[in-house]
């Protein structure tokens, strides 16, 4: 059975000042509106390409307005929501080959430091937790804009593309080809997108 892995993600938040580390969360509190985002990933099979999806993920978002480098982000993805469109392939990326989704029910990300590379590209940096292993990576933020929606929430919108390497994460399965190659290539590309909705603070929601 041939499956593929992905990763997450990741993430995602906005901010305008150098690489510093994060003080302690401050400003406006954003939480992710799953009806309109997205956790995607594609890796190669063979000679093509096969996309799939967590269906299951959440996010925190920090964003302090007036000082954005004290902005964060937290996301959290349930690795047994993989959604593949092919329910034999999903439980392959379930078991042990893989995920192993019963050992290791979630990826994490959590920021540690934001810089900003023009007006709405930033970097965020953190630390990814896939499988139980943790390493340090850099996600590429892109920030889409702001707008109040027709029922007055107040929305941001982030995008995320980048690529990692599965095997840095202990996901290793594969098979060798008689001619040469293998079944599943190891880079997994990683396309995030969220809607994000500002909390009511207790005092406006009366």
């Amino acid at each position: 059975m041939i499956g593929k892995p992905r990763t997450f993600l990741a993430a995602l938040v906005l901010t305008a000042a150098p690489t510093l580390p994060l003080p302690a969360a401050a400003g406006d509190t954003y939480t992710v509106d799953k009806v309109h985002s997205e956790v995607l990933f594609t890796i190669k099979h063979l000679m093509s390409r096969v996309t799939g999806k967590f269906q299951d993920f959440s996010a925190s978002i920090q964003i302090d307005r007036a000082k954005p480098e004290n902005s964060s982000v937290e996301v959290t993805i349930k690795t047994a929501s993989i959604n593949t469109s092919e329910t034999k392939r999903d439980d392959h990326l379930r078991s042990p080959d893989f995920f192993d989704a019963a050992k290791y029910p979630e990826i994490t990300f959590k920021s540690s430091k934001i810089a900003a590379k023009s007006k709405d590209a930033f970097e965020v940096a953190g630390t990814l937790t896939i499988r139980g292993v943790s390493k340090p990576v850099t996600l590429p933020v892109t920030f889409l804009g702001d707008l109040k929606d027709p029922w007055g929430n107040e929305r941001s919108g982030f995008e995320v593309t980048t690529t990692l390497n599965r095997k840095d994460y202990g996901i290793l399965w594969n098979k060798a080809l008689d001619q040469g190659g293998f079944v599943l290539g190891d880079e997994v590309k990683v396309t995030i997108n969220l809607e994000a909705v500002k909390q009511k603070q207790a005092a406006d929601a009366k």
